[in-house]
């Protein structure tokens, strides 16, 4: 293409019109973004960010919430608050809480702290340990793999038991430390060693 240059009339015609730089210089002049730094994770757990995990250096906003995940994460808090309330366990149901593992800075979906471990200060931002009972539900951005290794990473870092909790499949698995165990919409779903006697259909809570 062929640039065209406009004198103005009362421009002398034998001055010398300066012509734009090429495009490639824009990139000398233009500065570098700075690279992002990411706080360590012992900062983090000082003081984190709302909705934010520490993971693998970086913080990652837990994001993919459907109407699915919000009720199989309030049906879940709600049966376990309850249970431990009936039965006299007594304890802390959680939801979203931060906890520290051995390689991460995670926040469940859902997490019961049994009366033992809880600080007698009554209060903490982020819990040392993963929790004893941790449950995850799948949203649609998740990923079944990424999923069963999280509750692994829970299960060496302090964490007796985990569920994961899969809205659209309406399939729940449990692991008590040793094996999965699948439970179908079909049946009931039970705790395998934190929450002892609890038991609730998969159907109420995966409706």
């Amino acid at each position: 293409m062929t640039a065209t240059i406009i004198i103005p009339k009362n421009a002398d015609p034998n001055s010398k019109q300066e012509l734009p730089q090429k495009s490639e210089n824009i990139s000398e002049i233009t500065p570098e973004c700075e690279p992002k730094k990411v706080i360590s994770l012992e900062k983090f757990l000082v003081r984190p960010a709302d909705r934010m995990e520490w993971v693998d250096g970086n913080l990652v906003e837990k994001t993919g919430m459907t109407f699915k995940h919000g009720l199989a994460q309030s049906k879940l808090s709600t049966s376990w608050r309850n249970y431990k309330h009936s039965s006299g366990q007594g304890g802390e149901v959680l939801t979203e809480v931060l906890c520290r593992t051995g390689k991460q800075g995670r926040r469940p979906d859902v997490a019961y702290i049994t009366p033992e471990l809880l600080p007698e200060s009554g209060n903490f931002i982020a819990f040392s340990q993963s929790f004893p009972l941790i449950a995850e539900v799948a949203s649609p951005e998740d990923s079944g793999e990424e999923l069963f290794a999280k509750a692994q990473e829970y299960l060496e870092s302090g964490c007796l038991e985990v569920w994961l909790l899969f809205p659209e499949a309406r399939l729940i698995f449990v692991n008590g430390g040793q094996s999965w165990r699948l439970f179908n919409a079909d049946e009931v779903v039970n705790s395998q060693s934190v929450l002892a006697g609890f038991s609730v259909a998969v159907s109420e809570l995966l409706a």
